[in-house]
């Protein structure tokens, strides 16, 4: 990847990975023009992606999220819901005409099963966060392995850029020694784009 003169490098670090990943995804979901996504974790780094990438689609995009992030994925073109007890009944609200496809984010709570429920079919849900989630309903899991630095992905994100509209917030930058830390904010979740650990 070479990183445009215009994208921090923090925003550069975080993008090829999420990228790579919400696209394996996204094309394993096998969207269709006009169909409606529900992604999970729409606020993290993928989940931010997927958003992105699904909405330059024409996707419909329902994200969940904690409600200091709504005000985000609005930005971002999706219809924000938030999670915990009761979801499937807020995202039927939010899209009476039913949900197509599903990726999970996040691996909290039941959000595959809630997922298979909501779509009918366990093949049009993804999750790249809960393998045992995925095996228990049938829905499929997603593990990459790391970033190639290029590809269709990249330079979908990248085109994204070019037009200015790509976010991928850092949602903090820590340094080497704070990677145990990093982690722990990651596994807590609540976040807004991307964790960056920095070796320097």
């Amino acid at each position: 990847m070479i990183k445009p003169l215009s994208l921090p490098w923090e925003e550069a670090a975080g993008l090829p990975l999420a990228a790579e990943t919400a696209w394996r995804a996204l094309n394993l979901l096998a969207l269709n023009e006009g169909e409606t996504l529900l992604v999970h974790g729409a606020a993290g780094g993928v989940g931010t992606l997927a958003v992105q990438f699904a909405r330059s689609r024409d996707v419909r995009v329902i994200g969940t999220a904690s409600e200091f992030n709504h005000e985000y994925l609005r930005g971002l073109g999706a219809i924000p819901v938030t999670y915990g007890e009761g979801l499937a009944e807020r995202v039927r609200e939010a899209a009476p005409g039913g949900v197509d496809a599903a990726l999970d984010a996040v691996g909290k709570g039941d959000a595959v099963g809630i997922s298979v429920e909501l779509t009918g079919d366990p093949e049009r849900v993804v999750s790249i966060a809960d393998p045992e989630g995925a095996r228990r309903t049938g829905a499929r899991f997603s593990a990459g392995g790391p970033a190639s630095g290029g590809g269709p992905a990249l330079t979908a994100a990248l085109a994204l850029h070019e037009a200015g509209i790509l976010q991928l917030p850092v949602h903090r930058v820590y340094r080497l020694h704070e990677a145990a830390e990093a982690h722990r904010a990651s596994e807590h979740g609540h976040l807004t784009g991307k964790i960056v650990l920095a070796v320097a």
